[in-house]
């Protein structure tokens, strides 16, 4: 009984000492060693090379209640449109989002998600070949916008 009321009085010791001191209380508790934040990045191996990953994301609502895109139109675009462009490779996944037009409308409809990833040396080259995607779907499907992120990584395959 002893024991337990020592150890109790230690942790509860130890914890009001990393409250005062910043310790985390997870770390004083249990005895664990902190790393500063500044050596854990620093610490990490980076692997790879630097890539840009694009993503672009295509509605499939059309204007004038003509059916929305549909998965073989979709693809057929993808073949002529993006594979000559990034034919080392993309991604395409299927999903669900939502719009509010330039009426203020907001319209909830299914949409694809594109990914193609390539080296940041190459990224003057693909910027054009990434507007040229967006403005042929705005364009063939009456599309208001085709909206695109751009994010560095760094990527090894």
């Amino acid at each position: 009984m002893l024991t337990r009321k020592t150890r109790s009085r230690i942790v509860a010791s130890a914890a009001v000492l990393a409250v005062v001191t910043g310790t985390p209380q997870a770390y004083a508790a249990l005895g664990g060693k902190q790393t500063p934040s500044h050596q854990t990045e620093s610490a990490t191996v980076a692997r790879g090379k630097p890539y840009i990953n694009t993503r672009l994301y295509f509605g499939t609502g059309r204007p004038d209640g003509k059916p929305p895109v549909s998965d073989k139109q979709f693809l057929a675009f993808v073949d002529k449109h993006v594979t000559p462009k990034f034919p080392a490779g993309l991604t395409i996944q299927r999903g669900r989002g939502q719009w509010r037009d330039q009426n203020g409308h907001i319209s909830r409809e299914g949409s694809y998600e594109l990914s193609v990833l390539y080296p940041v040396s190459e990224a003057r080259d693909h910027d054009a070949d990434i507007e040229k995607i967006r403005s042929a779907y705005k364009r063939i499907y009456g599309q208001e916008a085709v909206l695109r992120t751009d994010d560095h990584e760094r990527a090894d395959f």
